[in-house]
């Protein structure tokens, strides 16, 4: 007898998935296979790329190593700009050779080259390619935007790494694309003799991902913590309430700064083997703050008694090293923002924040001295030559 049970639920869940997953796949081979060109174009090979509703269809040509190409991005309109690009010696959009195409103004069609060499200055200005593009022209259907050129391929390889990209225009210029999503993992490589392609789009979220937890580690540690709490021990000890608890706080804001400051580092020591920039300016300021960091931590494990007569080197060390580390931390937070090139908004945060702190430290700085002066016309002979070092009684130091 036929059994008439029904399936399980995992079971026919699992199917569905199935389905649906093979109905996606053979839509986006037949939206590949199924276009038709322009001026009667036919290309040989096809591929749906893994996002931004991208396709690139091609012929290579073995005999004089060209590749005739035509690059579809779907689900546009007139006031976006898009590109696809070969990267011959690295990944992602830095160093990319590039072809723009936008519909600009009056309707006109603008497609033309572009190499992206920085891409914290880079606005996919006009310029030549690494490489030959014997012909580049474009065209708007039905919310598309269709590139099509002609490339003469670089070196003896057909295998490179490839990027494609989206973004608004400003004007009639290309602007900024978005900085996360689909947008950061719109890279990988193709073949153009096997027809091979593959994506890398995984790999590129994980290391903006790996960026952004690195500026956001760093600039919570030494970006805010530490001058916080540089400003609560140079302006509450004054203040007999305070005491001791001004210490701790500054204790706490400091170490907690250096423990995460420390992971931040380390992030960062990783990206910059991963991405060949491990020689700049930003990274090298980075390790001169992890040492100077340390040396901080050891020298409060080695600090003197208040009535040792090598108190006050040791306070004149104390602040001189720890100035120096704000100074350097705010340095390299805005040297980090040319590197991550984040949304616009990170950076005027912290902006707003360092001027904050400047405004509350110049107040304090003002009010602290008043107090003291204050403090020293009512106990005259004190003989106190360090009013500001204590903690709330004349002549005593930290």
């Amino acid at each position: 007898m036929e059994d008439t049970k029904p399936k399980s639920t995992p079971i026919r869940f699992l199917s569905s998935l199935l389905m649906i997953s093979l109905l996606i796949s053979s839509s986006s081979a037949q939206n590949c296979q199924s276009t038709t060109f322009s001026g009667n174009r036919i290309y040989s090979t096809c591929t749906a790329l893994p996002v931004l509703n991208s396709f690139l269809h091609w012929n290579y040509h073995q005999s004089n190593r060209t590749v005739d190409l035509a690059y579809r991005h779907t689900g546009v309109s007139s006031t976006n700009w898009v590109a696809w690009a070969l990267n011959i010696n690295g990944v992602g959009m830095a160093g990319a050779q590039a072809l723009v195409a936008f519909q600009g103004t009056g309707g006109n069609m603008q497609a033309y080259t572009s190499s992206v060499i920085d891409t914290r200055i880079s606005t996919l200005s006009p310029g030549n390619l690494s490489f030959n593009v014997p012909s580049i022209s474009a065209e708007f259907v039905s919310s598309e935007i269709i590139i099509y050129a002609t490339l003469q391929l670089p070196g003896d390889g057909t295998s490179f790494n490839q990027v494609w990209q989206i973004g608004p225009l400003s004007g009639n210029n290309p602007a900024a694309h978005n900085l996360a999503g689909a947008n950061v993992a719109s890279t990988g490589t193709v073949n153009f003799a096997d027809g091979s392609v593959t994506g890398d789009g995984g790999a590129a979220i994980t290391r903006q991902r790996n960026k952004n937890i690195h500026g956001v580690l760093n600039a919570i540690s030494w970006g805010v913590l530490m001058p916080f709490g540089a400003i609560v021990a140079r302006y509450l000890k004054v203040f007999k309430s305070s005491d001791p608890a001004w210490f701790y706080i500054h204790v706490a804001c400091q170490s907690s700064a250096y423990i995460i400051g420390v992971a931040g580092w380390g992030t960062g020591l990783k990206l910059g083997e991963e991405s060949g920039l491990d020689n700049t300016t930003h990274r090298n300021i980075g390790i001169t703050l992890f040492c100077l960091g340390t040396l901080q931590v050891f020298a409060l494990m080695l600090r003197p008694n208040k009535d040792n007569k090598y108190r006050m080197y040791w306070n004149f060390y104390h602040w001189g090293v720890g100035y120096a580390v704000i100074i350097l931390t705010i340095v390299n937070i805005f040297k980090g923002f040319e590197l991550l090139n984040p949304a616009k908004g990170w950076k005027h945060a912290y902006i707003g924040i360092i001027i904050s702190y400047g405004a509350i430290a110049v107040l304090l700085e003002c009010y602290t001295w008043y107090f003291v002066i204050k403090r020293k016309r009512q106990t005259p002979l004190s003989g106190d030559k360090y009013p500001y070092a204590g903690n709330g009684q004349p002549g005593q130091s930290v």
